[in-house]
């Protein structure tokens, strides 16, 4: 019933495939050190946030800056365009939104502008990075997801 296939036929893309070093080159990528230095800084900044300013803000700044690094490493995985333009969307848009929350901490006078300030800056130094990896990608690489976006 399964003569068609051999029992020592080896498909030679998935013999090199080393998922350590896959692993280990996502995480010493500049991209992620950087979103893991965000997730650290952000983390600092909610663990400072009275009780109420925490329970309001900190779920949602610690998860931008989570999914910054989740979703790198998803783009990563992919060789497809299309995947990795939807996660890059993604870590733009929760970047963005991380830095947006800075500033009402700055009005409600939560911290020190200098403490925002690393974090905006943290946030710059990862669009710098982001935008170099972006020009990365193969746009003949893709495969229509059916929704219509980024063909």
């Amino acid at each position: 019933m399964w003569d068609d296939f051999e029992e020592n036929e080896e498909d030679d893309d998935e013999s090199e495939f080393d998922p350590k070093a896959h692993r280990d080159q996502i995480y010493s990528h500049p991209l992620m050190k950087k979103g893991k230095e965000i997730v650290s800084l952000t983390h600092a900044l909610v663990g400072s946030l009275d009780e109420a300013r925490r329970e309001l803000y900190g779920g949602m700044m610690l998860e931008d800056a989570m999914v910054m690094c989740a979703k790198f490493a998803g783009a990563e995985g992919v060789k497809d365009y299309i995947l990795k333009m939807e996660n890059a969307t993604i870590m733009k848009v929760h970047a963005r939104h991380l830095n947006s929350m800075t500033y009402q901490l700055a009005m409600e006078e939560t911290h020190a502008e200098e403490h925002l300030d690393l974090l905006r800056e943290a946030i710059e130094e990862f669009k710098s990075l982001f935008v170099e990896w972006v020009k990365g990608f193969d746009s003949t690489e893709k495969f229509d997801d059916g929704w219509g976006l980024f063909l």
